[in-house]
């Protein structure tokens, strides 16, 4: 046999191995295969939208969905976003998704899908459609999983660099992500550990973070104390009563910047017969944070340091 002829299968066979090497990542303690990197991505929600735009994936995002139909976005994400079309103001449907034949979903339960909805890794699959799981959201139907911790956020973005294959950009930005909150830690290991509520606006029920929610970690990697944490789940509801049993020290209130935002909420527990009698309200010591800062995504890192100077500086 011709010698050329040899090499030349030899590169076409080594080639095609090349092509046809899978990568798996876990998806809520399921594999999920890929056998080539997505060149279509949909993406729901500011927080994982943010994740892909730290990876500068944007010319792989054929649509986005969930962004403007509850929220405000920020210069700097639409400076990002560019000409990205939205698919679906909220929750999308079968036919927005179709409709751009993507080959990736990223989404979470409660982040643009819902147990048994229209919308699942299920009824996308027979389209050739993938959905990569917000690991905050498996919670919702495993009850098994770990309590929250960064690796949430940590995580989220090494499984979407090993899909995408830009694993060195994204274990770049986890390490330094790591570096700021070891700073922050530093700087706040000898402060009192102050007790800390999060309230996602005025309710006749508190809705709140639990165990199995990114804010938890974030208020312990800010040196506070969720008074929350008992709950078991990632967000959910609770009692008025509960929290001022509680007597929490320090308020972070989620600031959909609708009306006065956060502000309208605090003036909301001046008023309240027994949030107003709790240090946090009498002190005035509250923060406002925006969705996205309290939603696992990039974000995260600077609510920290934010949340972490006003509980122990006293500013908001």
């Amino acid at each position: 046999m011709n010698r050329h002829l040899i090499i030349a299968i030899f590169v076409t066979i080594f080639a095609s191995s090349t092509v046809a090497k899978s990568i798996t990542i876990d998806n809520c303690g399921n594999p999920l295969v890929f056998s080539s990197v997505p060149e279509r991505i949909v993406v729901h929600d500011m927080n994982m939208t943010d994740m892909v735009f730290a990876l500068n994936l944007q010319d792989k995002i054929v649509g986005l969905t969930g962004i403007t139909g509850w929220y405000k976005t920020s210069p700097e994400f639409d400076k990002l976003r560019g000409d990205i079309p939205e698919l679906a103001p909220k929750y999308p449907t079968l036919e927005n998704l179709i409709s751009v034949q993507p080959d990736l979903f990223f989404a979470g339960w409660y982040y643009g899908m819902r147990p048994g909805g229209d919308v699942t890794p299920d009824t996308l699959a027979p389209f050739g459609i993938k959905t990569m799981i917000l690991t905050e959201s498996c919670v919702h139907l495993d009850k098994n999983r770990p309590i929250a911790s960064m690796d949430l956020l940590f995580d989220d973005i090494l499984r979407l660099g090993k899909v995408m294959q830009v694993e060195n950009t994204a274990e770049t930005l986890v390490a330094g992500w790591k570096s700021e909150l070891s700073a922050i830690k530093t700087r706040t290991a000898n402060r009192k550990k102050r007790r800390v509520f999060l309230l996602d606006g005025p309710a006749d029920a508190p809705f709140t973070a639990g165990k199995f929610a990114i804010p938890d970690a974030m208020i312990t990697a800010a040196g506070g104390v969720n008074v929350t944490h008992n709950l078991d789940t990632s967000w959910g509801r609770t009692s008025w009563e509960a929290v001022a049993a509680a007597n929490p020290e320090f308020l972070v209130l989620l600031d959909y910047q609708t009306g006065n935002g956060a502000s309208d909420t605090f003036k909301f527990l001046q008023e309240h017969p027994v949030m107003s009698e709790t240090d946090a309200v009498k002190n005035e010591h509250w923060i406002g944070l925006r969705y996205e800062e309290l939603t696992p995504g990039p974000a995260n890192i600077h609510a920290i340091k934010k949340m972490a100077e006003a509980m122990h500086l006293g500013s908001h």
